[in-house]
């Protein structure tokens, strides 16, 4: 029974590792680059996000030689910054912008980096297991609006629910 349920957790879990079929990780990906501080410019909305402003995600070396994942935004209702620390993971090569990340214990979740600046590393579009999993980061709190088109056009090409985009207020 033990090795059922075992079994049983490993598929799980490992549902939560895949992306949409039409989503495909960026190659190239230089982690270093892709380290520090980034700006939430929109997202999908889900619990543990919802009602947060001035959302930020900053990304550091952990020593085992995975990533300090430190989201931070502000909830206007209860007048509070909220944190939530994880760590992340290279699923396969690390030159592709495909990760787990866990913020709850063994339980991890994809992050799919799929397009990106590979030149300047300033913008980065990031998908979840599936298309209900969305997010728009930049280096700065604010981005073009000819950025933000592509973000739009890319996303609806890709069967995102872009209707449902929350553009994060940054100031």
């Amino acid at each position: 029974m033990k090795k059922v349920v075992v079994a049983i957790a490993s598929i799980l879990l490992s549902g939560c590792l895949g992306h949409p079929d039409n989503v495909t990780p960026v190659a190239g990906f230089e982690l270093d680059k892709y380290l520090g501080k980034w700006y939430e410019i929109a997202r999908l909305d889900h619990s543990f996000e919802r009602g947060l402003e001035k959302v930020t995600a900053e990304y550091t070396m952990r020593t085992d030689g995975g990533v300090r994942v430190l989201n931070r935004g502000y909830s206007l209702t209860k007048s509070q910054w909220k944190e939530a620390e994880g760590k992340a993971y290279f699923v396969d090569a690390p030159n592709r912008g495909y990760l787990k990340v866990s913020f709850f214990g063994p339980f991890y979740g994809s992050y799919v980096v799929f397009a990106l600046d590979k030149e300047k590393y300033q913008y980065a579009f990031v998908s979840g297991p599936d298309t209900s999993y969305l997010w728009f980061l930049s280096r700065t709190p604010k981005v073009s609006d000819t950025l933000k088109a592509e973000f739009l056009s890319r996303a609806r090409t890709l069967g995102f629910p872009v209707n449902d985009l929350i553009f994060v207020n940054q100031e």
